[in-house]
């Protein structure tokens, strides 16, 4: 796919408050620091599309672009702040599952995961969730520039192990690096190809 336009539409504070869903939707999701807009920005081969920070929780509304005026990339506030009160900490946790169980135009959700790390509990459980609630999604990988391409692929295995524990089937994965632009490239044809199929089956929402 290529990317002639992506342009920010609105953020917004409650799922009911975002734009209008009669395009197919594309949600970015992980915990903090997890490289999320980084990884957006290269995809989208935009420096400054989706705003990074080095302070955790930067991203604390529903964020909507749309992409070649046909479909809406959503960037989502992450989970599991460390450096943010409880009370906050609630308030993202019901804007985020708000959204995710209301939006039906939500086509797919990616969640980001540190390629560096062991699996963590707060993504494996909110891998869970999804499960437990239907929720179509995809693993991505990140920052595997890192380390050596053995290191992550040992670190990709161990966590397909440990989500096949509970697991019959894994989801689509991706392994990427914003810093290298590699991996976007896959997702984007995901995302083409789903659109394609959407488009002939005359999928509306």
């Amino acid at each position: 796919m290529v990317i002639k336009t992506a342009e920010f539409v609105k953020s917004s504070d409650r799922w009911q408050d975002c734009p209008e869903g009669e395009l197919p939707e594309y949600a970015f999701i992980g915990r903090s620091n997890v490289g999320k807009s980084s990884l957006i920005n290269a995809m989208m081969n935009y420096k400054d599309l989706a705003k990074t920070s080095r302070t955790p929780g930067k991203t604390q509304l529903i964020n909507h672009f749309i992409i070649n005026e046909k479909w809406y990339l959503t960037d989502l506030p992450g989970y599991g702040y460390a450096r943010v009160s409880k009370t906050m900490r609630k308030d993202f946790e019901k804007l985020i599952t708000n959204y995710i169980l209301n939006r039906k135009n939500l086509v797919n959700l990616f969640i980001l995961v540190d390629s560096r790390h062991t699996p963590q509990i707060i993504d494996v459980e909110f891998i869970e969730w999804c499960g437990e609630n239907g929720i179509p999604f995809s693993i991505i990988f990140t920052k595997s520039d890192k380390l050596k391409p053995n290191v992550i692929a040992k670190n990709v295995e161990h966590y397909k192990t440990e989500l096949l524990k509970t697991w019959e089937d894994l989801p689509e994965t991706y392994i990427t690096s914003a810093e290298k632009k590699t991996g976007g490239d896959a997702i984007l044809d995901f995302i083409s190809k789903t659109n394609e199929f959407l488009l002939n089956n005359h999928v509306k929402f």
